[in-house]
């Protein structure tokens, strides 16, 4: 049986080989530009809000394996899912990353985003995978008290 490090490694590299997530987003509400200059990892997120529900996201840029699988995963997890939920989850993949929680119910709603568990092993890498996360975070920060003010609304 295959160890769960493999199978995370297995999601990490397919995310970051073949990311269908990585376009762009016809029709997108808002648009925010994360980047990470230790390393030059630099992703354009697009969302679609419907409402107050995450109704489709994208992104383009360029980066590690880590900060483009990352980026994609999270896309998938969040997708569908009603704001508040998401930065619920935004929340816990943060505390993942950082040590900060262990509570496996807690951890079960990442889904596939689970896979970067062990990436605190790797401190190099810690900004590549929180880049996306923390990027989709200041951006829903932004909708909320603003409006679509400060936020980079599209037309």
């Amino acid at each position: 049986m295959e160890d769960l490090t493999d199978i995370y490694n297995e999601i990490i590299m397919e995310h970051s080989m073949n990311s269908y997530n990585k376009r762009k987003l016809e029709n997108a509400n808002y648009q925010e530009v994360g980047h990470n200059p230790n390393c030059g990892d630099e992703i354009t997120l697009e969302l679609k809000l419907n409402g107050d529900v995450i109704e489709d996201m994208a992104f383009s840029g360029h980066g590690c394996a880590i900060s483009q699988a990352s980026t994609s995963i999270m896309i998938d997890t969040l997708k569908g899912k009603k704001v508040d939920e998401a930065k619920k989850i935004i929340q816990i993949f943060i505390e993942m990353i950082k040590r900060e929680i262990k509570d496996e119910e807690e951890l079960k709603k990442l889904e596939e985003a689970i896979a970067f568990r062990n990436i605190a092993n790797m401190p190099a890498r810690v900004k590549c995978a929180l880049l996306a996360w923390h990027t989709l975070e200041d951006m829903l920060e932004k909708n909320k008290d603003n409006g679509n003010g400060s936020i980079n609304y599209c037309h």
